[in-house]
């Protein structure tokens, strides 16, 4: 699933980054803590690697 919006994409990978060990999984807040313990690693890198252009910073929510 990719990311929505460059948000999104920051969150997952910093979870990605405390799934590798790269940081502490302590350092994770909000989303990318969420992310780190609902997504597996495979799910985590494609999301943090779609593409940012054309991507708003945030999605709104309805």
């Amino acid at each position: 699933m990719p990311a929505k919006s460059k948000a999104q994409q920051k969150a997952a990978g910093a979870a990605l980054a405390a799934k590798r060990g790269d940081i502490k999984k302590s350092e994770l807040k909000g989303a990318s803590k969420s992310m780190e313990k609902s997504m597996s690693e495979k799910e985590l890198d494609k999301m943090a690697s779609t593409k940012r252009k054309g991507k708003p910073e945030h999605v709104a929510h309805h």
